[in-house]
């Protein structure tokens, strides 16, 4: 079964200054979660582009270290890009990160469709362990976005 994650946040910033932050591989690690131990292994000394592979470590759940490599695979700069699990935690990991101006600032979408790993056993706890954290990691997310540059009062 795939998933689907779909989150808008606005933010009272230009939409290049919104770009230039998201399009740089180094501020993930800024809206991530410390619980979640999210280090960048490789490839985040430029800013996103086409076929751009990223190494990271993450620990999600219960301590355990989980290598995920992503690859940027479509960029339109300053409107969109996509990032592609190609290994770690997920059977299937495809995220869209849209971004527009609008009045007094920019809108981010985010849509992620995911698969869980191990079938039955994934889809059953998929509700009470994966779908819980990465609503965690998005809040997360929010949080410092609002934090790092202010609230919305479009």
């Amino acid at each position: 079964m795939i998933y689907t994650l779909h989150r808008i946040q606005k933010l009272p910033i230009p939409l290049q200054q919104a770009w230039d932050f998201m399009a740089d591989p180094k501020n993930l690690a800024v809206i991530t979660p410390d619980s979640m131990g999210f280090v960048t292994k490789s490839g985040d000394e430029r800013k996103m582009f086409a076929g751009q592979i990223i190494t990271y470590t993450i620990t999600p759940l219960f301590g355990i270290k989980l290598q995920w490599v992503t690859e940027i695979t479509h960029v339109k700069p300053v409107e969109f890009f996509v990032d592609e699990q190609r290994y770690g935690p997920y059977a299937f990991w495809h995220h869209k990160h849209f971004l527009k101006e609008i009045l007094g600032g920019t809108e981010m979408e985010d849509i992620v469709h995911y698969k869980v790993p191990m079938g039955f056993l994934g889809r059953l706890v998929h509700p009470f362990l994966v779908k819980p954290k990465l609503e965690e990691i998005f809040a997360y997310r929010e949080k410092k976005l609002i934090e790092l540059f202010g609230g919305f009062k479009g």
